[in-house]
């Protein structure tokens, strides 16, 4: 494939995971929380607990900025700072069962959402989509070089 034809198809990629993300987005009003604390969020219910350090990397958001967003989703119950027990002078963000089951909820509003987009598709354009799908995790997973 050529460089033009990859710039195209990377082009293309982009665009329709974007419009894509913002389609499913829509669902989230019904959550209550801002896109900023539904994402950190999301990161603690499917990464697990992480330091407040940890959480800002991963959400690519200041120390400070998370700090506020800890803080906000702590009054709302739905994560709790727990002493870390590898290093007792540390704390680790953890969701709690509210965070988490308001994160299920959300989940499962956003799949019915694509769902029923995707029932409008071929049989033939679903097992394609499956397809690209997969291919998209591995790009996703695959180290920068």
């Amino acid at each position: 494939m050529a460089r033009a034809d990859l710039l195209e198809t990377a082009a293309r990629l982009h665009s329709g995971a974007i419009r894509l993300l913002r389609m499913v987005r829509t669902a989230d009003d019904e959550t209550g929380l801002s896109a900023p604390k539904l994402s950190a969020l999301s990161v603690l219910v499917f990464a697990g607990p992480k330091s407040l350090s940890g959480l800002a990397r991963a959400e690519q958001v200041t120390s400070a900025t998370m700090s506020k967003l800890v803080s906000d989703l702590e009054a709302e119950a739905l994560v709790a700072k727990r002493i870390d027990r590898t290093d007792r002078r540390g704390v680790r963000i953890d969701v709690t069962a509210k965070g988490r089951a308001l994160m299920q909820r959300g989940l499962k509003a956003r799949l019915a959402l694509l769902q029923a987009r995707l029932a409008k598709l071929s049989a033939s354009e679903r097992a394609l989509l499956d397809q690209a799908a997969a291919l998209m995790l591995r790009l996703a997973a695959a180290p920068e070089t």
